[in-house]
């Protein structure tokens, strides 16, 4: 409903609908009932009189001659009939009231059988709108037409009367359906009023996380918001923990270079400038680790990347990198499938684990991406010599290194598993089909931090 106005008020809206729906279908359902009653009082008006010259008829024809003649001009007719009638047997015709005659004999000179609805037969008529049952029969030997009819007048006077009444309860339940709708919508929406003091709350420090009891339409935007909170929290930590890591591991190296530096008795010798060059070298690493860590973005609404697209371009560099090995790429999900990961977090899961399967292996590593209903799983598993089984635990410890001689700082399994830790995954160790190592990443869709 593009003419409604997504930024107006809820409630207004709300309103906006309901209302003229509400009108629309009590006035649709007042119509309605007018019909319904006119059709059923027209099949009741003729249900009588069919009966009324079906139960003249049998008299008549459990009568003699004389019989029905006497019937014909006595007050028979008036004592049994509660509608106007007119009568004619051979050649005399009796009708009554009085007043209908003139309507109604002119129908005797027809002999055919049906209804009849006359309207306005003549200004100067006090029966202006009748509706009459002809019945044409024959009985020793004679033609005898029976009409009987009904003021319609005075029927559809009682039926506005009740149509009448019908709009005025109409009307009121109209207003009461108003109020329902009203107290619905008001009672509905007070959730709203306590997220908003929920959020207040929030603001001035008297809470440090939402917990509404808001309906479970609200739900997902509260658990939204405070993912985003921890998220800003963990952002938080993480800053002052790499500030803090920096200030203790930068401290020292830096007072001592600056000591030599300052000590203008002492020759800087190789020996010493290969001890500075190595305290710059830890003091580079150091920085490196922190700047790398920080930069993890952790689980963010509205945040996705594309798996397949990232994992291409990253082994056609680390084919670049590494010609002489081969690195394949197995997976079912298509080219345009997202995953609830941020770009970077997802390039140093994908670059650190390929990396360190591209510098093992011996001829080919191969990264596999899937997903199911629950979980987003990652395989990297190369041909390399593998790592013994009593060493997989080990595995992905920051600074752990196994072997010395391959260059490197020991940190990519471990930022591997930091970031996947923070998407609330898990990150393992195996032995993989080639011999080599096998390393499997599997996170919840639905991320939580």
């Amino acid at each position: 409903m593009h003419w409604i106005d997504p930024r107006r008020s809820i409630r207004r809206s709300l309103l906006t609908l309901l209302l003229p729906a509400a009108i629309a279908l009590m006035v649709a359902a007042w119509i309605v009932h007018g019909l319904l009653l006119e059709r059923m009082a027209r099949g009741f008006v003729e249900d009588r009189l069919q009966d009324e010259v079906a139960f003249l008829e049998h008299q008549l024809r459990q009568s003699g001659p004389d019989e029905i003649r006497n019937i014909a001009e006595g007050d028979y007719f008036e004592e049994v009939f509660h509608h106007a009638f007119a009568l004619l047997i051979g050649s005399q015709v009796h009708s009554s009231p009085a007043q209908w005659s003139r309507v109604l004999e002119p129908l005797l000179s027809e002999a055919e059988t049906g209804f009849v609805h006359r309207t306005d037969p003549r200004p100067e008529d006090s029966i202006a709108d009748f509706l009459a049952y002809r019945k044409a029969l024959t009985l020793n030997g004679e033609t005898v037409v029976i009409v009987v009819a009904e003021d319609l007048g005075h029927l559809q006077q009682s039926q506005q009367e009740l149509h009448l009444w019908t709009a005025v309860v109409s009307a009121i339940l109209l207003v009461l359906l108003i109020l329902a709708i009203w107290l619905a919508i008001r009672l509905s929406l007070s959730s709203v009023n306590r997220i908003q003091q929920g959020l207040t709350s929030l603001q001035t420090g008297a809470i440090n996380r939402l917990d509404v009891d808001a309906p479970a339409e609200f739900q997902p935007l509260i658990s939204q918001l405070n993912q985003l909170l921890d998220t800003l929290d963990q952002r938080l930590s993480r800053s002052r923990d790499a500030l803090a890591n920096l200030s203790h591991s930068v401290k020292t190296p830096v007072s001592a270079i600056r000591q030599v530096l300052e000590d203008d008795t002492r020759a800087l010798d190789p020996e010493m400038r290969q001890q500075l060059a190595q305290r710059l070298s830890d003091i580079d690493r150091q920085l490196e680790s922190e700047m790398r860590r920080s930069r993890f973005a952790g689980p963010q609404a509205g945040k996705a990347a594309k798996p397949i697209s990232q994992a291409r371009d990253l082994l056609w560099m680390l084919g670049r990198l590494y010609p002489e090995k081969n690195f394949e790429l197995e997976t079912d999900l298509g080219p345009e499938t997202r995953w609830p990961i941020e770009e970077h977090d997802l390039n140093e899961i994908l670059g650190n684990l390929v990396d360190n399967a591209g510098k093992w292996a011996r001829k080919s590593a191969e990264l596999s991406l899937n997903e199911s209903a629950e979980q987003l799983i990652i395989k990297v598993e190369d041909d390399g010599p593998g790592v013994s089984a009593n060493a997989l635990p080990t595995l992905g410890t920051r600074g752990v290194r196994l072997d010395e001689q391959t260059p490197g700082h020991g940190l990519g399994l471990a930022i591997a598993r930091e970031i996947t830790d923070r998407y609330g995954g898990n990150l393992s160790f195996s032995i993989g089909t080639r011999g080599g190592l096998r390393v499997t990443v599997s996170m919840p869709r639905g991320s939580r931090p």
